[in-house]
């Protein structure tokens, strides 16, 4: 299947009944807002329930994604509108992971609530899961979503020519409007901290020490934080043989994104223990290795491509497997351009925190570091 043109243009699609129906429904449960659920799927994840500020937000968001992906619309707009930039491009992506349009639709549409988790990020962003936790949604500024859709070509390239990279599947961006009002866009992605019901700890790292510590959740608290480089100090990422993949796969992300010309992304890194009967070779040699060689196809040899024998879990693009953990791995955050704004931020920290290392660098240093960062902390 060709990969289309994915140029930026904009579809409207109107919602469906189903959106006002989940309205309706959603309205009328009872229950604590706003609260904490302690099942193990969702520590440290928010409901966002009736008379959640983002609630109304949430409801539009699920209708219109619900019928962006119908193949026939004929209902009539509830007030919003739902914007699809670059959909031909999202859906052969989708289809390159062998995400079925039903699924996508039922993970994100109005069959249950989004979720909000606790960020620790400084921006002004939104963060949301799926109600399933596949999926995950973020807000962005339209400076972001512009670069996004500038470099969307060369980022279908980069997954075509190294299908196991570690760079973050972008699944779709949209805008919103209410009636008149301005316009919202978000992202969608697939989640890199999936399955989550036995992810017993979550980084976020920037190879950097300034702002990168966040106050652990107290002891004996549900709460899961995703904390950030200073808490990581003092421990390791055990991979074994998979390391020197690992290392290869870092430096050609790293090195796409810093011909970008981009900076402050963020490796997302989680441990999940395994059973002792997860850690043998698989039920399936067979079954793994055609999982591995399937998906996007590209002319060039499989070594240059640097694929890699795939876990037999969901998600497996961003698991790598260890001999006693297995980890979690994606980067994410990819829209920042190194422009004069950042150049001007760059030194003004220069002066403002000398002899210490923080985010704002060329995407020359702030990759080498980032690719210096993870093998300093993997044997």
């Amino acid at each position: 299947m060709a990969a289309p043109s994915p140029r930026p243009r904009e579809v409207l699609a109107p919602s469906p009944e189903a959106g006002r129906r989940v309205a309706t429904s959603s309205s009328s449960r009872g229950g604590l807002l706003w609260r904490l659920r302690d099942k193990p799927p969702r520590l440290g994840l928010f409901e966002i329930g009736p008379g959640h500020e983002l609630h109304r937000l949430t409801c539009m968001m699920q209708a219109g994604l619900w019928a962006a992906v119908q193949v026939s619309i004929d209902h009539p707009l509830l007030g919003f509108e739902l914007g699809t930039l670059a959909g031909p491009a999202f859906a052969w992506l989708r289809h390159s992971l062998g995400l079925a349009e039903k699924d996508y639709q039922a993970s994100l549409g109005p069959g249950g609530p989004y979720l909000q988790f606790l960020s620790t990020s400084k921006s002004k962003a939104s963060f949301f899961l799926s109600h399933d936790q596949r999926f995950f949604l973020k807000t962005q500024r339209r400076k972001e979503v512009r670069a996004l859709l500038a470099h969307l070509p060369r980022y279908v390239q980069h997954l075509r020519r190294h299908p196991h990279s570690l760079l973050a599947r972008l699944l779709g961006v949209h805008s919103l409007r209410v009636a008149q009002g301005k316009k919202k866009y978000f992202i969608i992605m697939q989640s890199v901290f999936y399955p989550a019901s036995r992810i017993s700890e979550r980084y976020d790292i920037k190879g950097c020490e300034v702002s990168r510590w966040v106050d652990p959740a107290p002891e004996g608290s549900p709460l899961i934080l995703v904390l950030k480089d200073l808490n990581f100090q003092g421990k390791i990422i055990y991979l074994g043989p998979q390391r020197s993949w690992l290392l290869r796969q870092m430096e050609l992300d790293t090195t796409f994104l810093r011909e970008l010309n981009v900076l402050d992304y963020s490796l997302l890194v989680a441990f999940h223990c395994r059973h002792k009967d997860e850690r043998g070779p698989g039920s399936s040699l067979v079954l793994r290795t055609a999982r591995s060689v399937q998906g996007v196809q590209s002319q060039d040899e499989p070594g240059a491509q640097n694929r890699r024998l795939l876990p037999e879990a969901p998600n497996a693009l961003h698991i790598l497997d260890g001999p006693e953990q297995r980890y979690f791995l994606g980067l994410v955050d990819l829209a920042t351009v190194y422009g004069l704004r950042k150049r001007l931020e760059h030194l003004w920290k220069t002066l403002r925190y000398p002899g210490r290392t923080f985010s704002t660098v060329s995407p020359a240093r702030y990759a080498r570091r980032l690719y210096q960062w993870v093998e300093a902390h993997t044997e």
